[in-house]
């Protein structure tokens, strides 16, 4: 028996402001993304389930490429399986345009191909459907 809420995908796209730098080269500390993580799966319990759920773990997560001030980041959630109340859902932050400071203090570009720059899988739970 297949679960029409496995495939589900939702995207959310932010700018990186300058004031999450936390390293030198405008770094921005790989947490940043696990926010972003739970604010997307956030609203993949709202489509599912009608409730806002709570995040219970991750099973992996892999840092794979810088993520700096200036970045527009895609992150991006998809359910993997669903059981009676959790949901397992992989996660993708890509860098989809990167400010260049070295040409302008203005200047960006858009990647393309995007950098995967964090992924993740984790668990989320619903409360017991009524």
């Amino acid at each position: 028996m297949s679960d029409s809420r496995v495939g589900l995908t939702v995207a959310h796209r932010r700018y990186v402001p300058y004031s999450h730098a936390h390293y030198a080269g405008s770094l921005v500390d790989g947490a940043y993304a696990l926010g972003l993580f739970g604010d997307v799966a956030t609203e993949v319990c709202i489509r599912t389930d009608g409730d806002e759920g709570l995040f219970a773990s991750y099973s992996d997560v892999q840092f794979r490429a810088p993520m700096r001030a200036g970045d527009v980041l895609e992150v991006t959630a998809t359910v993997t399986r669903v059981g009676t109340r959790s949901r397992t859902i992989d996660f993708e932050a890509r860098v989809v345009c990167r400010g260049r400071p070295d040409r302008s203090e203005s200047a960006a570009e858009v990647l393309d191909p995007p950098v995967v720059a964090v992924t993740a899988t984790g668990t989320v739970v619903v409360p017991a459907s009524v």
